[in-house]
């Protein structure tokens, strides 16, 4: 693999343009656009979508006994059990997509045929591992209060979408490793909030023991953050020097 960053001929910038550069510039201050103006008619057109839209899906109705049971008690106890299905579907989702993430860095990795990634694709095999293994966890937890583990909630739904991006760059053949690694970074930052909100949800809706069986979840997800920001550090200061 090619160096990471190299110089090449990219115009994208003004300083390749020395004579159209400054001509464009010229332009702009003599027919200004009104900012303002143009900023308040999309605020408008986004306000009109917003207060005739629906909801992106729902949480389902619970299809088990167990379900309905949980789902009654909690509503008459002032609980919203419903809250904790949704970010239980989400985390699940986001951890499916996690192994898929990892499973693109493997072989980004080993293409790179470099040998000073073979721990980083020990760590990372063993991290893609943790995030199936963690799928399972949050399956066994969707189920034990009756609900659907196959089920797409709306914060499931949500979080594919803003994850698409994350994928792309990942399975894109012409990004590098650090550029992954970057992608991978937002990743496991939202990964490990994520995790610290599901588990005070959990405690919240009385589901103490739930949450405790996601705190082996969460430590392992603050390894993954730490190896993957101390990769990617180490890899740019060496480029850089």
């Amino acid at each position: 693999m090619e160096d990471e960053s190299k110089l090449g001929m990219n115009h994208t910038g003004m300083q390749m343009a020395p004579i159209e550069g400054p001509r464009a510039v010229a332009f702009a201050r003599e027919m200004p656009v009104d900012v303002l103006a143009g900023r308040d008619a999309f605020a408008m057109e986004r306000t009109a979508y917003i207060e005739v839209a629906d909801r992106i899906g729902s949480v389902p109705v619970p299809g088990t006994v167990k379900g309905m049971m949980q789902t009654a008690l909690g509503k008459i106890t002032g609980k919203a059990p419903e809250v904790l299905v949704d970010k239980l579907g989400q985390r699940l989702a986001f951890e499916r997509t996690g192994t898929r993430l990892y499973e693109a860095l493997i072989t980004k990795v080993e293409a790179a045929e470099l040998g000073r990634t073979k721990d980083m694709c020990r760590d990372l095999h063993r991290i893609c591992s943790e995030e199936g293994q963690h799928v399972l966890l949050l399956k066994r937890a969707m189920e034990s209060i009756g609900a659907d583990p196959t089920a797409q909630t709306p914060c499931a739904d949500t979080s594919a979408v803003a994850s698409m991006g994350i994928l792309q760059v990942i399975t894109d053949p012409r990004t590098t490793i650090n550029q992954c690694l970057d992608a991978i970074l937002t990743a496991e930052l939202t990964d490990n909030a994520g995790w610290e909100l599901l588990i005070a949800v959990a405690r919240q809706t009385g589901h103490g023991a739930m949450a405790d069986s996601f705190d082996a979840a969460l430590e392992e997800e603050s390894e993954h953050l730490a190896m993957v920001r101390n990769w990617l550090a180490s890899r740019v200061l060496e480029e850089a020097t």
